[in-house]
């Protein structure tokens, strides 16, 4: 019900909501403050609020989709360590990117991204954003810009890196080439303010908002363990739940018989969780492999972390998390994928 009234509301521009990431705290909009003591999981936060898209562009082997919104609060994630960045009475927007390959629509988490505002050839404002996870959004890049002014146009450059994930499959030899796209940007106080705010009556439950419908960008969401080839197994760990297959080893791995995949997602909406340390231990008799994973971006298996393993009738998988995402977390994110527990399943 919440859902469906919020969308009904939205921006007529790509509306969508997008939660939890504070909103312009020095602003005639009611924001909540961050809660006192929230839970160590993933939780909805005290509020919601809409975006707006710019557009779409493919370049190079990248499709890029550039939103909007209020400018946000969120926190850095160093080792295990997390970091608040508040919002500063200069900053004018929160810009957001999401970039995925345009053949098969999977977000590519991985990669690097700056984004640059000129007007007139005259640079405005500059950052290198952030890979973020929020609830509706899911994965994106983003940050805080300065120095809009109301009714002004703007270029806005986004550079996309090489992938630090392996391309294997077909995607093997791809996302290793810079590409930019460019947006034309008319800041404007009156249409961002017009983007729906809403504050919730369930802070700090242990659930999430649902992710967002918006057909011109996904989201994130990882591949459906029925989608997965080979043999698969569930099963979860406080908020990840790991879908793990032993197949055949794609093109660009080389090495033994078999190759054991893990994918990591969130517990409620399903997002790769991308920059991880992990590990596993895959034994039957006796141990067949231990040691820590590979990032890894495939057409057929998604995100996940690989290693080529012998082949086995049947093993015991355990798959640990030495060092969490690596991603800024927006509110109801920021606690959660620290201490998780061993996880163990049958394959």
């Amino acid at each position: 019900m919440f859902r469906r009234q919020f969308l009904a509301g939205g921006s007529a521009i790509g509306a969508a909501t997008i939660a939890g990431c504070g909103s312009l705290e020095s602003r005639a909009i009611d924001v909540p403050p961050v809660l006192d003591d929230p839970p160590d999981a993933i939780y909805v936060p005290g509020h919601v609020e809409g975006m707006d898209l710019v557009g779409t562009e493919t370049t190079g082997e990248y499709t890029v989709g550039l939103s909007y919104s209020y400018p946000h609060r969120f926190w850095t994630i160093t080792g295990n360590e997390r970091e608040r960045t508040s919002i500063d009475e200069t900053d004018s927007v929160h810009l957001m990117a999401t970039v995925w390959d345009p053949e098969t629509g999977l977000v590519l988490p991985d990669v690097g991204v700056s984004i640059e505002i000129t007007q007139d050839g005259s640079l405005v404002s500059q950052e290198t954003v952030y890979a973020m996870l929020s609830q509706p959004m899911g994965v994106h890049h983003g940050g805080n810009f300065t120095g809009l002014s109301d009714g002004e146009t703007y270029a806005v450059r986004v550079a996309v890196g090489a992938t630090a994930s392996r391309p294997t499959g077909t995607f093997t030899g791809r996302f290793d080439e810079p590409a930019t796209a460019t947006f034309e940007f008319t800041f404007e106080t009156s249409a961002m303010q017009a983007i729906r705010f809403e504050r919730l009556d369930r802070a700090g439950e242990r659930d999430a908002l649902e992710g967002m419908s918006m057909d011109a960008v996904p989201t994130g969401v990882a591949l459906a363990p029925e989608a997965i080839p080979g043999r698969t197994a569930t099963t979860m760990a406080d908020d990840i739940r790991y879908v793990a297959s032993l197949v055949d080893p794609p093109a660009g791995v080389d090495g033994q018989e078999s190759y054991l995949a893990v994918s990591p997602r969130t517990r409620y909406n399903g997002y790769s969780l991308s920059r991880m340390g992990l590990s596993a231990t895959l034994e039957d008799d006796e141990t067949v492999t231990d040691g820590q994973l590979t990032r890894t971006i495939d057409p057929d298996l998604g995100y996940h972390y690989g290693t080529t393993v012998p082949a086995v009738d049947s093993a015991e998988l355990s798959i640990t998390v030495d060092t969490p995402p690596q991603v800024a977390r927006h509110e109801g994110y920021e606690t959660a994928f620290f201490d998780v527990p061993t996880a163990k399943l049958s394959l």
